[in-house]
């Protein structure tokens, strides 16, 4: 596949998708949009191009993590001054910025570096359930409970 014909599949072949994180696991939500991000589910899948997709997550309020990690968990933060470092709670975090919980898992599996950011550029996270996405036509997406 040469440069002229990648760029024709990457123009015409993104798509919306939109899933809802009503009562899902963290985990199992991160990984399935990292394949809809990645294009691991597309065809034309190489890993050192952007070739896959934009996804909508909404209600990230309503996330949902297994065992005690709601209280034992520990998400960090740095203001760049000495002595800055803050720490907080999964549920005190959720509470505040539930967006961001969904955002650290997710970044922190991309891969690292210029593709990374690209990709995590087409990832759009809500609190609710609107988005101001519905011009886009995104399908909605469920996951499979195991």
């Amino acid at each position: 596949m040469n440069h002229k014909q990648n760029a024709i599949i990457n123009k015409n072949c993104k798509k919306w998708y939109l899933i809802d994180a009503r009562n899902q696991i963290l985990g199992r939500l991160s990984t399935f949009v990292i394949k809809i991000l990645q294009g691991k589910d597309s065809p034309y899948y190489l890993p050192y191009l952007d070739v896959g997709n934009y996804v909508i997550i909404i209600n990230a309020r309503q996330i949902k993590v297994t065992g005690r990690k709601s209280s034992q968990k520990i998400y960090f933060s740095h203001s760049g001054k000495p002595g800055n470092l803050k720490q907080e709670t999964f549920k005190k975090l959720q509470l505040r910025f539930p967006k961001r919980i969904i955002e650290n898992s997710i970044k922190g599996m991309l891969p690292k570096g210029h593709l990374g950011k690209q990709l995590f550029s087409k990832l759009k996270i809500y609190d609710g359930q609107y988005h101001p996405h519905s011009a886009q036509k995104p399908q909605s997406l469920t996951i499979k409970p195991k």
